[in-house]
């Protein structure tokens, strides 16, 4: 059993559909706290239409989100490590979004999405790894983006 991880940053909607395809995805788990973007196909509901439309699911746990207090001090101080402590902290108090993830992933083949086309840099890392330690699950991130070692100098992430 394996847990996907996606982030739409850079896709246009065809290219992420392809490559949901090439990896024989089932389900989308948009983990975003608010599942909207400025990129066309991207919002909850624009998404969740041409996903079911291809025969896939869309699920929204927006436990799952990184919480605004956590996302605003981000945006303030571009601090990764007090962001992935803050983050880590909530998720600890989400072992019941944790267990029905990880009952998904039992049943269907799951990917998590989130804006941030950096898996190393976006807070579905750290969810994906909750699923791991909770059930055993694989990990592996679909990406066409390079792998960066630090957060790109000058921006601020939206990882959600």
């Amino acid at each position: 059993m394996t847990v996907f991880t996606i982030g739409y940053e850079g896709l246009d909607i065809d290219t992420f559909m392809s490559l949901l395809g090439e990896h024989g995805i089932e389900t989308i788990v948009d983990i975003r706290e608010l599942p909207l973007s400025r990129k066309p196909g991207f919002s909850k509901k624009a998404l969740a239409s041409t996903l079911n439309l291809s025969g896939l699911e869309y699920v929204h746990m927006v436990d799952l989100g990184c919480p605004k207090p956590v996302r605003d001090r981000y945006r303030e101080d571009g601090d990764w490590k007090r962001y992935t402590v803050g983050f880590l902290k909530y998720l600890k108090t989400q072992k019941a979004a944790i267990a029905d993830l990880s009952d998904l992933v039992n049943s269907s083949n799951c990917a998590l999405l989130c804006y941030e086309a950096d898996f190393n840099f976006c807070h579905r890392l750290m969810v994906a790894n909750a699923v791991r330690e909770h059930c055993g699950a694989d990990i592996e991130h679909i990406s066409v983006a390079k792998v960066r070692t630090a957060p790109p100098a000058g921006r601020q992430l939206v990882c959600a």
